[in-house]
Parts: structure tokens; sequence; C-alpha cells
């Protein structure tokens, strides 16, 4: 039987200003990817959301991004190897921390935002992200997105790690997500998600805009909690999954190439 990990971004709020919609997506997902402060998120948003993952029994992941809270790290920056190593195990070492204090651990990391965008082109420096994480737990499962060079960087380190793909965006034919300047890069309707899941899942393969089918290691989907439809979608796409059959659950990782 097919089964599916799905995983949110979160733990984003900073101080009164409330981003996403947290604790109605702790409802639907299985695996938590908890924003360290860098790009979002603050001591308090994160001691606060570990500690809810905690109590449901969420699969629990650090969120690193790049210093840049004005722009949700959403912005390019360029930083040498060994900058991108500290930065991604100082975030790292501070969810482990607020993890164990909420009587938790760390299973995973999921780079976010333009760092992940930048390490999905670039094989280079997502080896270099990557490399941060492992000095600081080599056991630790890295999360990336399919058929990328994340990926690749990932089997050239021989570590463990899960295959990611994503409900609400669009697909270009080198497995890379359409940029979001872009009309129809983010989707918004459930049903439309929905379905496209339910496929890709069953092929084991991301379907782009153009219909190309690359096969891929479909162990998570992301479902973003931070728009208007996000949390409808959420709830489409595990209502979908589920009346297909899948089996939804907290992913093992992998190692090697698939």
């Amino acid at each position: 039987m097919t089964s599916v990990d799905l995983n949110a971004d979160m733990g984003e709020s900073f101080g009164p200003w409330v981003m996403g919609q947290d604790a109605a997506l702790l409802e639907v997902i299985t695996s938590a990817n908890i924003a360290c402060g860098f790009h979002a998120g603050d001591p308090d948003v994160m001691a606060q959301t570990m500690a809810t993952a905690v109590a449901r029994g969420t699969g629990i992941g650090a969120h690193p991004g790049f210093p840049d809270l004005q722009g949700f790290g959403r912005r390019k920056m360029q930083l040498s190897h060994d900058s991108l190593r500290n930065l991604v195990a100082y975030q790292f070492g501070a969810a482990r921390a607020m993890a164990h204090a909420a009587g938790g651990a760390v299973r995973h990391l999921k780079l976010h935002g333009a760092l992940a965008n930048m390490c999905a082109a670039d094989e280079g420096m997502a080896r270099a992200a990557y490399e941060g994480a492992l000095s600081v737990d080599p056991e630790i499962i890295v999360m990336v997105l399919a058929a990328t060079a994340q990926q690749r960087a990932v089997e050239a380190l021989g570590c463990r790690w899960a295959g990611e793909i994503f409900a609400d965006r669009a697909y270009n034919d080198d497995a890379t997500l359409v940029d979001r300047s872009l009309e129809g890069a983010v989707i918004h309707d459930a049903e439309l998600a929905a379905r496209r899941m339910v496929a890709m899942v069953q092929a084991g393969a991301i379907i782009t805009e153009s219909g190309k089918k690359i096969p891929a290691a479909v162990d998570t989907i992301c479902l973003h909690g931070d728009g208007k439809t996000a949390l409808d979608i959420a709830r489409h796409v595990r209502r979908a999954l589920e009346a297909a059959g899948v089996t939804l659950e907290v992913f093992q990782g992998r190692w090697g190439a698939v």
C-alpha cells in the first residue's frame, strides 16, 4: 500500500504578528517544519510551536532560512559555503534545543524560501548547507526538493533523506518550482491541488505544467499554511489521498540514490 507524509512550514509568527494557521494545520499534517528565528519566528513562537507538535505526536523538523525577517527569507543572498554551513548549523542547533526543552526531538531538516530554491539549482551550495546540519547531527533526515540538485547533494553525501513535492506550487520541466512572480506559480484551487497530489503520488512522479512526468521520490507533500486558501487545500489534499487508499504517516527517510 502507498504511504506518504504531509508536512507544513510553521512557527513563522513574530511577536504579536501572526503568520499562518499553525493550530489548524497541525490537525491535518504529520510533520512540521518549524522556523528557527532567521527568516521568521522567535524564541517564544518556537517554544509554543514545538510544544504543540510534541503534544500531537507530529514529526518535528528544523526550517532554517536566510537572515531576512523583512523579506521572509524569499530574497536571494550570496554567502560563502563556510558561512552557509555555519548559518544552517546555528539554526539547527537552536531548533534542537527548543525541541528538547519541549520534551521532543528534531528528526528532519528542510531549507526555507530563497535558500531552498537556490540549493535546488546549485548542488555545491546544497551540499554546504546540509554539511552544516550533518555536523550537528549525522543522523538527521534531510528533506529535499525531489529530483533537483538538493537530491543530488544528499545522494553524494550518503545521508538519510526524504523527497518532497508541493501541493500548491507549479513545476518547471527540470523539477524546480515555477517562480512565484509568474502567473499560475501558486495554486489556489483546493480541488485541483488535491487531484494533482493523488496523481503524483500514484505515479511516483512530479507532473510539470507541460504534462511531463519526472520520476521522483515522493515521500512527503508540502502543505503551506500562509495563504488564504492554504488550509482548505491542506484539508482537500488529505481527504483525497485517504479516499484514494493512500496511508498518511511520518516518513522514515531513505538512503542512497533512488
